[in-house]
This record gives structure tokens, C-alpha cells and sequence, in this order.
């Protein structure tokens, strides 16, 4: 019986060749179907009704999610210089870059629950609602989720673990962070810019 002989190969790649990069990838493609799926139930809905929003739901205000979505977008960059910061083994990179992604991710989230708390309908109000509700409750799943991820990143290379794993874990983060950011542009036109434009009252 022939094997094959990995014994000259590296315990850990901090690159896009690493199994982990590409099982990651892998998760984000199956998260971006689900709500493209999602998007699409939309407006599917959207298309078969008449009025939009339905009566008694506000217009989406639209100052505070785009100023969610700028603070997302800028901490974006700092995801991508920690990852590069983890391939030179830059600890002070890692750092300052992990610390300014997760300022940047704070404002968005702070944003956005402002935003959510002045919503005039819960999540059974209406089918609108529904959707608004689930986009935004499945997003900040995600997005919360990698914000933990990213902290717990942050304070084991302050308190000197900056081996090959932890280098490894911010190298994959930036990958969610990418798909987290991403995938928030089409939601937030859907939900918040979707009925200005498509909407009839």
C-alpha cells in the first residue's frame, strides 16, 4: 500500500494554502448563499404586494445605517494589515491593526443598535418586518461572533502568544471579516435604500 509522505511540509501555512483559509472560504461561501436566498425571498415578497412598506412601517432612516456601513467598510483595511502583520510575524502589527479593527467594528455595532432600537415594528409586525429583523439578527450573529474572535486574538498576542497558531487564527479572521463586511453592502441597499426607491404608499 502507497502513502504519501508529508513529513517535509510545514505543521502550519499562514497563507491561502492553508486547509483552514480554505475551509473558512468554504463556510462564507455557504453563509453568502443563505443570504442571498434570503435577499431573493425579499424581494419576491416586495414584488408581490402593491403598498411597500407595508402600512405603519416607517421608511428605513438612512443616516445612521450608512454611517454604520462607512465605520465597517474603514475597519476592513485593518483586518487586511493584522493578516499581513501575522505572514512577517509582526507582532506590533498584529496588534495595532486587531485593536483598530475592533474600534471600528465597535462604532459600527453601536450604530446599528441605535438604528434597530428606533424601528417602529418588531420582528412579527408584518413580512417587511420578518425580513429586516432576520437580516439584521443573522448579521450581528455573525458579526458579534467575529468581534469575540478577534478579541480573544488580540489579548493572546498581548500576552506574548504570537506563535504559528494564533498568527494563523488572525490570518483567517481577516477572511470573515472580509465576508462579514461584504456581505453587509447588498443587505443594507435592500433594507434600508430598497424602499426609497422600490417602495409605494
Amino acid at each position: 500500500m502507497n502513502t504519501l509522505d508529508v513529513s517535509d511540509l510545514p505543521p502550519y501555512d499562514i497563507s491561502n494554502q492553508a486547509p483552514l483559509w480554505w475551509g473558512q472560504l468554504c463556510i462564507d461561501i455557504i453563509e453568502g448563499t443563505m443570504f442571498s436566498i434570503l435577499i431573493a425571498a425579499y424581494l419576491y415578497v416586495r414584488l408581490r404586494v402593491d403598498v411597500w412598506p407595508p402600512p405603519g412601517d416607517q421608511y428605513p432612516h438612512l443616516l445612521l445605517p450608512t454611517l454604520s456601513l462607512i465605520a465597517l467598510i474603514i475597519s476592513v483595511p485593518f483586518s487586511y494589515f493584522a493578516s499581513e502583520a501575522a505572514k512577517r510575524n509582526d507582532r506590533a502589527g498584529m496588534i495595532r491593526n486587531l485593536a483598530l479593527n475592533l474600534v471600528f467594528a465597535t462604532i459600527c455595532f453601536i450604530l446599528r443598535i441605535f438604528e434597530w432600537h428606533s424601528l417602529n415594528f418588531n420582528w412579527q409586525a408584518d413580512a417587511q418586518a420578518s425580513y429586516v429583523w432576520a437580516f439584521l439578527g443573522l448579521h450581528s450573529f455573525d458579526f458579534i461572533a467575529d468581534a469575540v474572535f478577534t478579541l480573544v486574538l488580540l489579548v493572546l498576542v498581548l500576552i506574548g502568544r504570537s506563535g504559528e497558531k494564533q498568527r494563523q487564527g488572525v490570518h483567517v479572521d481577516s477572511v470573515v471579516w472580509y465576508f462579514i463586511a461584504a456581505i453587509w453592502i447588498p443587505i443594507y441597499i435592500v433594507i434600508y435604500w430598497g424602499p426609497h426607491i422600490f417602495g409605494s404608499q
